[in-house]
Order: structure tokens, then sequence, then C-alpha cells
């Protein structure tokens, strides 16, 4: 099942420069060419064959290189998509597939993701969280919208409260906000 996975997968995408038995039987190997898979799917216009492709990648007994490849599919469709409410359909659509992950800190952390990119979405969409919806955000979100927000609102809300003194730091920073003695 998984040769077929990974020949299909990489057919899908074009790929014809991998060996599938080398990829079958090397997991970095393997992981290297979803990455690639990912990418070029990524790259397409239509979003109609993601399920799919996401629902395949998640069959791989390395759970952590399926999660990984989903992952950088949901970032990669988060940066190109063209506003939250495409994004919460998409993923909407694609969520269900983490079922399949027998781990539950991937099928979390592929949730909490989702939910980061759905927020920021919807800052540059012109809306300001409440203090307790950027408190949700992970860390790690939190710190690339100190880094990249335009909105003053935001960034105060992440000088005031943000998970870490960096991030908090970087927000003051970028707000032209100064620190209190």
């Amino acid at each position: 099942m998984l040769h077929t996975d990974v020949a299909e997968l990489l057919a899908a995408a074009g790929i014809v420069d991998v060996d599938v038995d080398e990829a079958v039987a090397d997991g970095h190997v393997r992981s290297s060419a979803y990455q690639r898979v990912v990418s070029v799917i990524a790259s397409l216009r239509s979003r109609d064959r993601d399920r799919a492709i996401v629902a395949t990648i998640l069959r791989d007994p390395d759970e952590m290189a399926s999660k990984t490849a989903v992952v950088a599919l949901v970032d990669e469709i988060a940066r190109k998509t063209a506003g939250p409410a495409e994004f919460r359909r998409w993923s909407a659509a694609l969520l269900p597939e983490t079922d399949r992950l027998r781990t539950a800190a991937f099928r979390d952390f592929i949730h909490r993701r989702v939910h980061d990119w759905l927020l920021r979405l919807s800052i540059e969409d012109g809306h300001v969280p409440t203090p307790a919806e950027l408190a949700r955000a992970t860390a790690w979100m939190q710190r690339l919208l100190a880094e990249r927000s335009t909105s003053p609102e935001v960034l105060t809300l992440l000088a005031e409260s943000a998970h870490t003194r960096k991030t908090r730091n970087i927000a003051r920073n970028r707000a032209g906000i100064r620190p209190r003695r």
C-alpha cells in the first residue's frame, strides 16, 4: 500500500526523479518527496485534490513525516488564500482527514496551526482580536503577528500580553511603545 501511495503522490505532482522503492525504504527520502509533492500541489489553482492528497499522505506509517507534510500544505495554502472565509472552507474539508493520525498531539498541532492561520487571516482582513483570541494563538503565531502585523491595535495587544518576552518586545518596538519604568 505504501509503495502505491508514494507512486501515486509523485505521479499526481509530476515528480519523476524520485525512486519510489528508495522512498518506501528510506523515511528521509519519502519525507523529502512529500515536501516536494506538497509544494507542487499548493502551487496549483485548483484545491479539488487536496483532501485526497492529504488522506494519502496521512496513511504513511511515519506519522511525523506525514504530519510535517500536512502542516507544510496548511502553511502554503494559508499564505496564498484570499482571506479567512476561503481558508476556513478549505481547512474544514481537510481537517477530518487528520483523524487518521493515531497520535493526538499531531492532530492537535494541525488543528492549532489552522486556528493560528485563521486568526492571522482575519487580522489581515481588518479584525482586531480580543485579548482572549490572541491568548489562544500559539507563541509561533504571536511572534509572526508581532513581526508582520501593521495594526497598531494588534501590536499593542501583543506588547501587553504575548506569551514570550521576546514577542512582547518586538511588538512594543514596532508599535513605538516606550517601556514602562
